[in-house]
């Protein structure tokens, strides 16, 4: 559920985290609080760090309190959903002025004819909702039903890139471009079909012997 945020946080084995584990659970929190977040001063986590207190619980809600999370800490799925995306703005958010970052997306929006714009965060805001429309869950079962066989719903955490980047930014992009790539070939190919049953329809109904290899009159 929250292996690509903690992905993008540099997390040790996101795949074996299980947030019902309640060890696991006061772990990362501290984590974040350590390694992302940095809220309190190195002293004033000591009572965030003592997980096996029987007043943890109560140290958590102050710490939730002090960061201003909107939910309660009993729901532990919204408060961590909650604290990782926290922790992920802090990570990037002095990255979206980054030179390179700028080049990147000019970069993706002139690969996908978005038109350019004065403030790259606006068309990265555009190539988010491209990419929205044409692959999320909606957009593709309307491909279905059109007809368009092939259109599913992939994650990106199950895209091979192929090759390696600089960050895990990078490759999101990259892999999105990817998909928008593969869904751009499949169309070429549905019409190329296309095209050919209308070719043989307008021939004199050729007949096709597919052990010769090619069409052509009885």
């Amino acid at each position: 559920m929250f292996r690509r945020k903690l992905l993008s946080l540099d997390f040790t084995n996101p795949n074996k985290f299980n947030y019902s584990d309640e060890s696991q659970y006061r772990n990362l929190i501290i984590w974040i609080e350590d390694q992302k977040i940095r809220h309190y001063k190195i002293d004033d986590r000591k009572e965030l760090r003592d997980i096996c207190s029987g007043e943890w619980q109560k140290s958590f809600k102050k710490y939730l309190d002090d960061l201003e999370c909107p939910h309660d800490p009993t729901n532990r799925t919204a408060t961590l959903d909650w604290l990782l995306g926290y922790a992920v703005r802090l990570e990037y958010g002095d990255k979206v002025n980054d030179p390179d970052f700028k080049a990147g997306v000019t970069s993706l929006a002139s690969l996908l004819q978005i038109p350019p714009h004065a403030d790259h965060l606006t068309q990265l805001k555009a190539i988010c909702i491209l990419v929205k429309e044409r692959l999320s869950k909606d957009a593709l079962d309307k491909l279905k039903k059109e007809g368009i066989k092939h259109a599913e719903s992939v994650s990106l955490d199950r895209v091979e890139l192929g090759f390696e980047t600089s960050d895990y930014i990078t490759t999101e992009a990259a892999k999105i471009l990817r998909m928008l790539h593969i869904k751009e070939l499949r169309d070429l190919q549905n019409s190329a079909n296309q095209a050919i049953v209308l070719v043989q329809q307008v021939t004199a109904n050729p007949k096709t012997d597919t052990k010769l290899g090619k069409v052509g009159r009885s």
